[in-house]
């Protein structure tokens, strides 16, 4: 049986709709017949909401990463095909975690080594962050998606990202895949249309083809404990997801 691909959604900006593609992407992959698994790497548990997962407080992500219990341990079903790790607050404490100095860095990795063989993709989903978490996504991972919204201060973000993934590679010793999601996009803003081509300039074959457009609907899912398949998959948004979904697995990008 081949490894999971495990991809981490990651901007260090907040607001651009990380986890709001961390849970539709789980979703549309799992109903085209992957078994998915998805990871809340971030102590707000916004993933874990929005998947409508109220959880146990011994089934979350920090019982196995500080206490050392098997990940398996702690994951529950989400929807057919896509099991989720939850998190809470508690999470954050592996923020302060120094002891183990290096090795703090590959505590996901070393759990996630376990799962690669049951399941197609894992998505983490990382909080907007630079610190041990984010850390752990990274060396964990073998893929970056990067959601990012129409204005120049996300290019700024996203161009010192693509910096910081390049020193990684390096500690590394590996190339990671980067995509890009144009995210909350606002296909009538002149400034949005300009970010987007000057995207296309700088970071050629990484734009997934579907931009996600900002939606009010994106925004009341996870109210609902719902994805956008399940809310209304009749919806342009949904339709745009099911594409993006395509995206990912052709590899398909702006530039084909």
């Amino acid at each position: 049986m081949s490894q999971a691909r495990i991809i981490s959604v990651l901007n260090q900006k907040g607001g651009v709709g990380k986890t709001t593609l961390t849970t539709n992407l789980s979703h549309g992959l799992a109903i085209k017949g992957f078994n998915v698994l998805a990871v809340d790497l971030d102590p707000q548990a916004q993933l874990t909401a929005s998947l409508g997962i109220l959880s146990d407080s011994d089934k979350v992500l920090e019982k196995s990463l500080l206490d050392d219990v098997p990940l398996s341990s702690v994951t529950l079903p989400a929807r057919e095909k896509l099991n989720i790790v939850p998190s809470s607050h508690g999470l954050s404490a592996l923020e302060k975690l120094s002891s183990n100095g290096a090795s703090s860095g590959f505590l996901l990795k070393n759990k996630l080594d376990h799962e690669i063989k049951k399941y197609d993709f894992i998505l983490i989903d990382c909080p907007p962050s630079s610190g041990l978490l984010v850390l752990n996504a990274i060396l964990s991972s073998k893929e970056i998606i990067t959601p990012m919204t129409g204005d120049y201060l996300g290019l700024q973000g996203l161009a010192y990202l693509m910096r910081t993934m390049k020193r990684f590679e390096k500690i590394l010793e590996k190339e990671l895949s980067q995509w890009v999601v144009l995210s909350r996009f606002q296909t009538r803003r002149r400034l949005s249309q300009e970010v987007k081509t000057r995207l296309k300039e700088y970071f050629p074959d990484k734009i997934l083809k579907t931009d996600i457009s900002e939606s009010v609907l994106l925004a009341e899912c996870p109210g609902f404990g719902k994805t956008v398949f399940e809310y209304r998959p009749t919806s342009k948004s949904a339709d745009e997801y099911r594409s993006l979904v395509d995206d990912f697995l052709l590899e398909r990008t702006h530039h084909d």
